[in-house]
């Protein structure tokens, strides 16, 4: 087993009292109260989630977007200096090797922002395909990455700094001075569907940043937010996680990322995916909520009413939000519409539920 790694504020989530747990190769703050609570505070205040696990790669050079080009699913030439964009890695069986976000900085500059459970993996895949030089640096172990979340986020931080943040639109970002920390990426992404910014702040400067956040956020009851919050907002919003929802073997079509999926251009595996979404898959990526008591989980069966298996949950939880089970799953195509009954085979007995729009959390 390799030797766990720890993010630069390790030390101080400890004496917040953060409940550390191994996770994607990192010591991480799983909770620091409860995960309810967390998760209320985000949807309803503000909180401050450290997810500095995350890998950053620097793009450059006039080959940069070539090879963004090549081995992502979304267009990255639409994107103008500021913006950032929702993509995959796709794979040449069909699956995907991660998804991430692409920035761009400028003509011949750009970020991908990957899992940390897939930075070697990921690194060895945007090496193997850069075949015409173009020049990738893994920043990973020098950025500490802070997702300032919650609609009261934006009160926060406009405190630190003078940039307008009312001004930077949904998945745009800029680079500026906050907490009188200078080179900051303040950008307008998070993984909560609660609104707020994430921060990519260097490690030397991360621990500063972080207090000044708390200094200012005093007043409106913040609180640092650990990854079991995180699951649950996501899961309210329908995000997919990798390794539950999306993995080397499901395809972005199948996922319902055909939306980050653009056939304007050539990419790896392109033909097929293309065929796919023109001929139509057999199973697709659903959202489900319970209409019977109990909590879905990974890898539960889903059946249809006749109590055929249909299906398999990816992802489960009870919603802190909703008050009920909520979940992710991949069914048979024939059972994805919206509102169609479901059951899903929780232990010993089949609890009904019904297939929702997402997200799940209607706002």
């Amino acid at each position: 087993m390799s030797e766990v790694k720890k993010i630069a504020l390790n030390d101080l989530h400890e004496s917040l009292g953060g409940k550390m747990i191994p996770f994607a190769g990192y010591n991480m703050p799983v909770r620091y109260t409860s995960d309810k609570e967390e998760h209320i505070c985000v949807r309803e205040g503000v909180g401050v989630f450290d997810v500095s696990h995350m890998g950053e790669f620097v793009i450059e050079g006039p080959e940069a977007l070539s090879l963004i080009q090549k081995i992502t699913s979304n267009d990255a030439s639409k994107l103008v200096d500021g913006q950032a964009q929702y993509s995959c890695f796709p794979n040449e069986s069909g699956g995907i090797v991660d998804d991430l976000l692409v920035y761009r900085f400028e003509e011949g500059k750009y970020m991908m922002v990957v899992n940390a459970s897939n930075i070697e993996k990921d690194w060895e895949w945007v090496n193997q395909h850069n075949t015409n030089g173009a020049t990738i640096r893994n920043v990973s172990d020098h950025f500490s990455l802070f997702a300032v979340q919650g609609p009261r986020a934006i009160e926060v931080l406009q405190k630190l700094t003078n940039v307008d943040l009312s001004s930077i639109k949904y998945y745009h970002f800029v680079v500026g001075e906050i907490g009188n920390v200078s080179n900051v990426i303040i950008s307008a992404t998070g993984y909560t569907g609660a609104g707020g910014f994430e921060l990519y702040v260097s490690n030397t400067d991360a621990e500063k940043l972080w207090n000044k956040i708390f200094e200012v956020g005093s007043e409106f009851d913040i609180k640092p937010i650990g990854l079991g919050a995180r699951d649950t907002l996501r899961l309210e919003m329908g995000f997919c996680l990798y390794g539950n929802d999306i993995n080397d073997k499901t395809s972005p079509i199948e996922a319902g990322l055909g939306w980050i999926t653009k056939f304007t251009k050539n990419f790896t595996n392109s033909t097929n995916l293309k065929t796919q979404k023109e001929e139509g898959v057999s199973k697709k990526l659903v959202g489900f909520i319970m209409e019977e008591k109990g909590i879905p989980r990974g890898g539960y069966e889903i059946l249809n009413l006749q109590n055929e298996v249909i299906g398999e949950v990816t992802s489960g939880t009870m919603s802190p939000s909703m008050n009920i089970g909520i979940g992710l799953g991949y069914i048979d195509i024939n059972s994805t519409s919206p509102d169609t009954e479901i059951l899903i085979q929780v232990r010993k007995k089949a609890l009904k539920a019904r297939v929702s729009k997402l997200p799940l959390l209607k706002q």
